[in-house]
């Protein structure tokens, strides 16, 4: 079956199309959610949100056809409403300079931590382009290179003294955070 046929029957209140539905994305679900969350009983927590959420929802799914596009924005904003619950917590990227350098922090969460400083907009473009390889940025028409090369002109500003904190946004990160 196709994906536009798994929704069609879900929407007609078949459990297990949804179920198949969901389980064909599950690894990409899981990955957004830990690149947004950091965390892996948040990321399956925040998984969990959205699938019911997705559920109670299906109805007014007007193209079955866009179903993982709006699965994954239900649980991009799920996300962001977490960080927000979050953020009375001392996120550590707020960690003095000199204190993070003394932590001697790998160049991961060095990265990580400049991904957090990026305006929400410029963080989404990275996280599902480089983390998910997700064609949403391509789909404007612009390449990789100027995706990434944009993005980090754009967030020269976000960083002191206007550098970019030692990374290059030019390659697609191999590694999960």
């Amino acid at each position: 079956m196709s994906t536009e046929e798994w929704v069609r029957a879900a929407q007609r209140g078949d459990p297990e199309a949804f179920h198949q539905l969901v389980s064909m994305e599950r690894t990409k679900l899981y990955s957004i959610a830990f690149a947004y969350l950091k965390n892996e009983a948040d990321a399956l927590e925040a998984i969990q949100e959205t699938t019911c959420r997705a559920f109670l929802k299906l109805g007014k799914l007007k193209e079955p056809r866009y179903f993982h596009t709006w699965f994954i924005r239900i649980l991009i904003h799920y996300c962001m409403d977490e960080q927000k619950r979050k953020r009375k917590m001392l996120p550590l990227f707020q960690l003095p300079e000199t204190l993070a350098a003394d932590l001697a922090l790998d160049e991961k969460l060095r990265l990580q931590m400049a991904i957090d400083k990026l305006t929400p907009r410029l963080r989404h473009v990275i996280i599902l382009k480089y983390y998910e390889d997700n064609s949403a940025a391509g789909e404007t028409g612009r390449h990789r290179e100027n995706v990434a090369e944009q993005s980090a002109e754009r967030a020269q500003g976000d960083f002191p003294e206007g550098g970019r904190a030692g990374i290059c946004l030019m390659k697609p990160c191999t590694s999960r955070i």
